[in-house]
């Protein structure tokens, strides 16, 4: 991974959300693979060999009158990733019960110890989201039951529901560094259930799980949420995140229209961890 040349793009936003959100997705699909979101907006990254000139052209969010967004971008010096996020991450407890922490971390006296090296995956537990999704599946039934972790990130969310007792489990995420993170981490955590799988939602045909969790954004979820729910069984849990209490309404319909149920409402820093069944 040093060896690899990197462009970073600084973009600053105003206002930060949900524009920020909107350009991460759009940037993702553009073939940019790591964010760090910024006090003023956010910082992209896509390794040189990837990059060409007009790959910010079908950037449709940089042409909205609705936000202000000014980027920079320069090549970076190569980096050794590992040792950058080394300085910067700290463990985290959540709910006094679930650590995640990295190798080098000393071990830590809770019931759940998951062991990951995020690099420059999404999934460390220290985002809300994750966070929340944490707190979901410590207090939810998983053992036993079949689940789907889709938009797996670091793989953090498959390993926990299989140390909660969940099998088999299916780990999803169309970003190749992600899908290779997670292969890492399962191995590293001794997960003998979890498949991880390099993707989207189209391989989820003919598939089927008691529970699914997404912890993506808001229009992917949107887009697929007919897709999540056609692979839920009977009383299945879907367990949905990436995105606002502002979006809670738009989500809520949609999920309404195939048949789910509303249950619970985890919240941080205005972002939400929403709970529905079937």
């Amino acid at each position: 991974m040093s060896n690899t040349i990197y462009l970073g793009y600084y973009f600053k936003v105003k206002p930060l959300q949900p524009a920020v959100e909107i350009l991460i997705a759009e940037l993702g699909y553009a073939g940019f693979e790591s964010f760090v979101e910024t006090e003023e907006g956010v910082t992209a990254y896509i390794q040189k060999d990837d990059w060409y000139e007009v790959i910010l052209n079908d950037i449709q969010i940089l042409n909205s009158d609705e936000f202000d967004i000014s980027y920079a971008f320069e090549e970076i010096e190569q980096t050794n990733w590992n040792e950058e996020w080394e300085k910067n991450f700290n463990p985290i407890t959540v709910d006094d019960v679930c650590t995640v922490r990295a190798p080098f971390h000393e071990k830590p006296n809770t019931e759940y110890d998951i062991i990951i090296e995020p690099k420059m995956s999404f999934g460390t537990g220290h985002h809300e989201t994750t966070h929340m999704m944490i707190q979901h599946i410590l207090k939810n039934e998983f053992t036993g039951k079949s689940v789907l972790d889709m938009g797996c990130g670091t793989g953090v969310l498959a390993i926990l529901a299989e140390m909660k007792g969940a099998k088999p489990i299916d780990a999803i995420d169309y970003d190749n560094w992600c899908y290779l993170n997670s292969l890492e981490n399962v191995e590293r955590n001794n997960t003998k259930h979890i498949t991880v799988l390099e993707g989207d939602a189209s391989l989820l045909a003919g598939k089927s799980y008691d529970i699914v969790i997404a912890n993506i954004n808001r229009n992917i979820l949107l887009n697929d949420m007919k897709t999540y729910t056609d692979t839920l069984n009977a009383n299945g849990i879907l367990f949905l995140s990436g995105f606002y209490n502002d979006d809670i309404p738009i989500i809520e319909a949609e999920c309404n229209k195939f048949g789910l149920k509303h249950v619970e409402t985890l919240e941080r820093n205005n972002w939400v961890a929403l709970k529905f069944k079937k």
